[in-house]
């Protein structure tokens, strides 16, 4: 395959990568959009309503920002390397907002436990430090990282990234916040495993929302931990295809599932048998609180 070719190849991939990220984006939030205006625009704003809302629309143009980088069009190469950097430091940004859901979940999980909450925001720090250290040196430096424009023809170009180290650099900054990862799901697995062993007690059924939310919190750990690879990837030297697909993934998963974990616990309190269904999920005590009596004997006899 001459140069030429290659370089025709390889926009036609990166024109067709932009364009099925634009359009799983663009479905997926019209498929949320009746479910977002039950339970976020109708509802009273909470803590988890921000973050909800930061996760979804900084996420839409994210997304829109990766599918137009590159060759979608022209774009002159100085403005394409500022469009990464933006891209690389948003990425950042975006899984750190997940983080602090995370957090969220696992400080009402923990009956909203002050010193399990400063614990884990004083571990988020290095965390947080790692990104901005990653951002920098590996994402910011042009000894580490350009953006390169290739002329296909006088009239067709497109821009791409040209990686002057190895991935070794991304796998050992990867590492903390793996760890990190790992420490929030073992704390939501042993509060689970608490709760099993209680409601295994009383005889009765293990509280849905506390499983739910559990196996949430495995599912991102899951995620994170596929993106990471991901991103350390991106620095090895991949073919056409497999840089695609790892750019596919990368540009559309987090948006989706992140947003989507949010939002379907709330569609799951809004159809449940709940006595409270009327007021918010956070604000709901259906899944924080000792059961009643009156509770203890219905799920008894189911």
């Amino acid at each position: 395959m001459s140069e030429l070719e290659e370089s025709l190849y390889a926009l036609n991939w990166n024109d067709t990568i932009s364009v099925t990220v634009i359009t799983l984006i663009s479905y997926e939030y019209i498929l949320q959009f009746d479910k977002e205006v039950t339970f976020v625009w109708e509802r009273q704003w909470s803590v988890m309503t921000y973050l909800y809302l930061a996760v979804r629309y900084f996420g839409i143009f994210l997304a829109m920002i990766c599918s137009y980088w590159g060759g979608l069009f022209y774009i002159p190469e100085t403005v394409s390397h500022v469009m990464f950097l933006l891209m690389q430091w948003s990425y950042s940004v975006y899984f750190c907002l997940a983080e602090v859901i995370l957090i969220w979940r696992l400080y009402a999980l923990y009956s909203q436990s002050k010193p399990l909450l400063y614990v884990l925001l004083g571990l988020f720090l290095p965390v947080v430090a790692t990104y901005i250290g990653v951002d920098i040196f590996l994402w910011s430096r042009p000894s580490a990282i350009s953006v390169q424009e290739i002329a296909v023809t006088p009239n067709i170009k497109y821009c791409t990234t040209v990686f002057h180290v190895g991935p070794m650099p991304a796998v050992y900054a990867s590492i903390p916040i793996i760890c990190y990862d790992i420490f929030l799901v073992v704390l939501a697995i042993i509060v689970l495993a608490r709760h099993l062993r209680e409601r295994k007690g009383l005889r009765m059924k293990p509280n849905a929302y506390v499983v739910m939310i559990v196996r949430y919190h495995v599912m991102y750990f899951i995620l994170n931990l596929t993106s990471q690879i991901v991103m350390a990837m991106l620095w090895a030297d991949l073919s056409t295809v497999a840089m695609s697909l790892v750019l596919l993934f990368n540009n559309t998963a987090p948006f989706i599932i992140v947003p989507r974990l949010i939002i379907s616990i709330w569609d799951t309190h809004a159809n449940d048998n709940c006595v409270q269904v009327s007021v918010s999920f956070e604000d709901c005590v259906c899944w924080t609180s000792p059961p009643t009596l009156e509770q203890q004997e219905m799920d008894s006899s189911v």
